[in-house]
């Protein structure tokens, strides 16, 4: 036996050991009395080391793009001078029974193994073979497989192998890859010194595959972090939306006990209330204070994204996976790996993310959109709806697995007329917070214009709020805070105890829209007004059967 030695791309000396050494005198020339089995033995080895020195050729300074064909090529050509029918390369996984199939060379005519990223949990007695470094060497199947081999047994019959070699890979001391070779007519067996060959070729195809994984964490690594600087520097540069957590009432203490409790854990979270109670600002809070904060919080507003884009936003998608997708895009899961994935207006999602959603957060894996290969992430999820999800999921619209999975430390934020003592707080905090960007300087707020902000209902919660007391920093130049007409006249008498809630944000919508002439769109219209993004809005004035009135018809004598 000779070692042969292969300069790999990066530089590296990859020395491969079992090539027996061509039979010969001293002098070069053949031993007396050689027979014809000895010529053909030699004319093996040579068109071996042939065979061999073009792979080497071959992979040495391949490509990223381009180790895939190259191995698929090695194991035709592999194939072919073993006189097999079959030739696969298969990948070991960090799971125990995790095996991949990665490659596969079949000749024509016969049923093809496509590649399978789960073949390792299908037939778990040859992935245990295998991780634990044993060749398999079967001359006549399936009669030579033991009891235990039920799976493989199936398998065999199914695919039509007759004989069938296996041979485990080491890279870095490690059983990283196996090559497989098998005939579908023929009964052979394998002698140590093929198997010998085929590990020689196997370990440059390992080694060509160990790059080019490495090549590619480092891409995704990459890509990953520049899609993380891109949504935070959208997200510092974009306003949020919600005013801070302020008050001193039992409703929100409670809220912040039951965030602080669940915090610490990476259970589910899922945030019930109406819109602009500080859903997403309770959210943050949550990441913040779980042993995650050092990861990212990544937020997706469900209720803004068309239905055919929700699941490239949330899942990610290969390039080509369809019209218009001219490059690879990581999704939001893959963004918050480690951290915490913020799903706001979950009760949004269509019934088929919905499915894919609950794969998610009960193993932990998806696909991007176009990927045949699984991806696992560790993520926290926490969702928010304004929406009744029981209900939902009475009437058949929201998954009732997902709404149990979603639903494990349930939180609801009060909305803000059930906690008015808190009112004259928000007040003040926004006040001290936005004067100084609006060049204005308050410093008194009178008891009319505080009982007027304390009588009236607020359908938009806080965020409303916010905006409400804006505009009135925008008409108070001086040391008064003026109220904006529309409130003060609104909030001169108390809302009916017996008004629902739906009743009232529907009058609501119905007068900022009139007020804004039904526009919807743009500053100081009415998704400004109610501090709600414009396709939120639209989503809550479907929900309500709320549509624009009809012009009436022009009569000819006016």
């Amino acid at each position: 036996m000779r070692s042969v030695s292969i300069r790999l791309t990066n530089g590296s000396v990859l020395r491969l050991r079992g090539v027996r050494r061509t039979p010969g005198s001293r002098n070069g020339e053949p031993p007396a009395g050689t027979s014809l089995a000895y010529h053909a033995e030699v004319r093996t080895a040579d068109a071996f080391e042939r065979l061999l020195a073009e792979f080497s050729a071959r992979f040495a300074g391949l490509s990223f793009d381009a180790v895939d064909s190259e191995i698929d090529a090695a194991l035709q050509a592999l194939s072919r001078f073993f006189g097999t029918d079959r030739a696969s390369l298969f990948e070991l996984r960090a799971d125990p029974s995790g095996m991949a199939l990665t490659h596969s060379w079949v000749r024509p005519g016969l049923v093809r193994t496509p590649t399978d990223e789960s073949i390792g949990r299908k037939l778990r007695w040859y992935c245990a073979q295998i991780r634990a470094g044993t060749v398999l060497n079967f001359k006549s199947l399936p009669d030579e497989l033991p009891a235990e081999a039920i799976a493989e047994r199936a398998e065999v019959l199914a695919l039509g192998f007759r004989s069938h070699v296996v041979v485990p890979l080491r890279v870095g001391g490690s059983w990283v890859c196996a090559v497989a070779m098998a005939t579908a007519e023929n009964e052979r067996s394998f002698s140590e010194e093929e198997i010998g060959r085929i590990r020689v070729v196997g370990e440059l195809l390992a080694n060509a595959l160990h790059r080019r994984n490495l090549e590619r964490e480092v891409r995704e690594l990459l890509r990953r972090l520049k899609a993380e600087n891109d949504y935070l520097r959208d997200a510092v540069g974009g306003d949020v939306g919600f005013e801070q957590l302020v008050g001193r009432s039992p409703e929100l203490r409670r809220v912040l006990e039951l965030a602080a409790q669940v915090a610490a854990t990476s259970t589910a979270v899922l945030l019930l209330g109406e819109t602009g109670t500080g859903k997403e600002l309770l959210a943050r809070a949550i990441h913040a204070r779980s042993k995650r904060a050092e990861a990212p919080l990544i937020t997706v507003n469900c209720a803004a994204l068309p239905s055919s884009l929700v699941e490239s936003e949330l899942f990610g998608h290969e390039k080509g996976a369809f019209t218009g997708a001219t490059s690879v895009r990581v999704g939001r899961f893959e963004l918050a790996d480690g951290g915490t994935l913020f799903l706001d207006e979950v009760g949004e999602l269509a019934e088929e993310t919905q499915a894919k959603l609950l794969r998610v957060l009960e193993s932990g894996e998806f696909e991007r959109v176009g990927a045949v290969r699984s991806r696992k992430v560790d993520v926290r999820l926490i969702a928010a709806t304004n929406r009744p999800l029981e209900r939902d999921v009475r009437n058949g619209s929201f998954r009732a697995d997902l709404y149990y999975r979603l639903s494990i430390f349930p939180i609801t934020l009060p909305p803000l007329r059930e906690r008015p003592g808190d009112i004259p707080l928000l007040t003040w905090e926004i006040i001290h917070r936005r004067q100084h960007e609006l060049g204005r300087h308050i410093e008194h707020v009178s008891e009319s214009a505080m009982q007027a902000l304390c009588r009236y209902s607020w359908p938009g919660n806080v965020r409303e709020l916010g905006n409400v007391i804006e505009r009135a920093l925008i008409l108070s130049p001086g040391a008064d805070l003026q109220l904006d007409s529309f409130i003060a006249s609104q909030a001169a008498l108390p809302p009916e105890k017996s008004e629902r809630a739906d009743a009232v944000e529907r009058n609501h919508f119905l007068e900022v829209l009139e007020r804004c002439n039904w526009r919807i769109d743009g500053q100081g219209n009415a998704a400004d007004c109610l501090g709600l993004n414009p396709s939120t809005l639209r989503s809550r004035l479907r929900k309500l059967g709320i549509a624009r009135p009809s012009a009436p018809p022009v009569s000819m004598d006016s």
